[in-house]
């Protein structure tokens, strides 16, 4: 099969890999339909993360082409969303819905997995780890929206959950990409009623007014924060969803949560520093991490189905494999917001 191969950073190719079979009985083979590169792809094709040489990717939807012995709740031909890792769904930590810190799970693209921008994937633990999509038919929008459930919708979602966003709340969302933009989504599904969302990019700063921003922050660092401060009286936001992961953004979320509040932060972090001073005397709590995708896909699919959101309009440029190189390039470049592969076909 094709794939896209990581070769060392800013290294991106496609070449041939084995075709993926069942090794195990609890295995799938799912053929990708669609695939994506994610903002934390960029962290290794920039070269300030390390990932191993091979395979890369962990977001995609596709088709179950084969099941092993063991498989009974997914079945060939069914149109399958991946979450961007693989869970038993028995272990300690999957009972207790952390499905992404699983004791025998891991990521796509790593320990021995193919990732999702290749044709094909083997899946560990499928009836655990796949989620069926019902109907069939989709148009394009709506199978980018169920691509975009695969990680950066579940990411954002996972903010404002772990910020406690609830209705009438004012929220505001540190980070424009995908899972920034997704998180004003899920605040807006919550129920808040201010969504004020920090960027500096007007397509950008659109699109976040389309899922339901109120309020559009072009500044950056202190100036944010002393803009943040003046439009809520001095008090600052009921909730501050960080979705950078860069020393700015979580000192941006720490500046602008009022007391008592808590930031919720899923931004992968690089060269972090929690301002542990504010959080202790103004009582700031700090929540979030790698999103229990699995989780929430069960919750947002019937809301994607039904129309009420539509996370699949971050994907504002679209590739084959032949392009992979061009998807990640205009991504890096901040021209994008996200890049979706067109892989195969339902």
């Amino acid at each position: 099969m094709r794939a896209t191969l990581y070769g060392g950073p800013g290294d991106i190719t496609v070449g041939d890999r084995p075709d993926p079979v069942i090794q195990e009985a609890t295995d799938a083979v799912v053929r990708v339909v669609l695939g994506c590169v994610c903002g934390s792809d960029l962290w290794y094709y920039r070269g300030q993360s390390p990932h191993a040489l091979g395979s890369i990717g962990h977001e995609f939807i596709g088709v179950v082409d084969e099941v092993g012995a063991d498989v009974s709740a997914i079945n060939r031909g069914d149109l399958v969303i991946a979450p961007f890792t693989f869970c038993d769904g028995i272990c300690v930590h999957c009972r207790g819905g952390w499905f992404s810190n699983c004791l025998n799970g891991g990521g796509f693209g790593n320990h021995g997995i193919d990732g999702g921008q290749g044709e094909a994937v083997r899946v560990p633990f499928a009836d655990a780890t796949l989620v069926t999509v019902p109907g069939a038919g989709f148009d394009e929008p709506t199978l980018a929206s169920l691509l975009a459930l695969s990680d950066v919708m579940c990411a954002g979602h996972h903010a404002a959950i772990s910020a406690g966003v609830t209705v009438g709340d004012t929220v505001a969302v540190v980070g424009d990409g995908a899972i920034g933009l997704c998180a004003v989504i899920a605040a807006k599904r919550l129920g808040a009623e201010r969504i004020i969302a920090l960027s500096r990019n007007a397509s950008r700063q659109a699109l976040a007014q389309k899922f339901g921003a109120t309020d559009i922050v072009p500044e950056r660092g202190a100036d944010a924060v002393e803009r943040l401060l003046e439009m809520t009286d001095g008090i600052g936001v009921d909730a501050a969803l960080e979705c950078v992961g860069t020393g700015q953004s979580m000192s941006t979320a720490f500046g602008i949560a009022r007391v008592g509040s808590v930031v919720g932060a899923v931004g992968v972090p690089h060269d972090v520093v929690v301002p542990i001073e504010t959080a202790i005397f103004r009582n700031i709590g700090l929540r979030g991490g790698v999103a229990p995708a699995r989780r929430y896909i069960s919750e947002l699919l019937p809301e994607v189905l039904d129309g009420n959101i539509d996370p699949g309009s971050v994907f504002d440029y679209a590739t084959d494999l032949n392009g992979v190189r061009d998807a990640y390039r205009v991504m890096d470049e901040r021209r994008a917001v996200k890049s979706l592969l067109r892989i195969g076909s339902v």
